[in-house]
């Protein structure tokens, strides 16, 4: 026997379910309540600028291997200790490799801030994959320096971030609005 129901919020994202159970041993009803969080329309938003951050992440990865061959730089060598063109496939090997290093973290920010601010965190996730390409191009000029011109992305980062403490306040009650 299942029996369900829900209780909407002040932003309309909490539910319960309630499942009946009867347990023929002791001729007894058991009730177990589950709270669910229900997905915005919005949140199709987050899921395509995961998507999108995919594909910025696979063409990253394009150019890694574009440039091992122009380079002749075999797998498993992450770096190249060539002196001639060695700082040129480690700049774009690095734009690859630190982008996937806070790419853990861009997900789990914007997949659980977008629970509760999917426009925002979607908006600051396109900022985000931008500043990502912007950075790697400074980096594929050969001077690493240049790469801080994608720097706006970090603050991107810093603001999915907060998107994503917003929803865990609200969840835990620490915050009514």
């Amino acid at each position: 026997k299942r029996r369900t129901g829900s209780r909407d919020t002040q932003n309309g994202v909490v539910g319960a379910t309630h499942t009946s159970v009867f347990c023929w041993e002791d001729r007894r009803e058991y009730w177990i309540v589950q709270k669910m969080v229900v997905l915005s329309k919005e949140y199709g938003c987050v899921v395509l600028t995961g998507a999108a951050s995919f594909a910025m992440v696979s063409f990253l990865a394009y150019k890694v291997m574009a440039a091992r061959k122009k380079y002749n730089v075999e797998y498993p060598v992450m770096y190249s200790d060539d002196p001639e063109n060695g700082c040129m496939f480690n700049c774009i090997q690095r734009a690859h490799q630190n982008t996937l290093e806070v790419y853990s973290p861009f997900l789990f920010f914007l997949a659980t801030g977008g629970i509760r601010h999917p426009e925002l965190a979607s908006a600051l996730g396109g900022i985000w994959i931008i500043g990502r390409v912007v950075y790697a191009y400074g980096y594929y000029t050969g001077d690493p320096k240049k790469r801080i011109r994608g720097g706006f992305g970090s603050l991107a980062l810093l603001g999915l971030m907060g998107t994503s403490m917003s929803f865990g306040f609200h969840q835990l009650g620490w915050c009514t609005k």
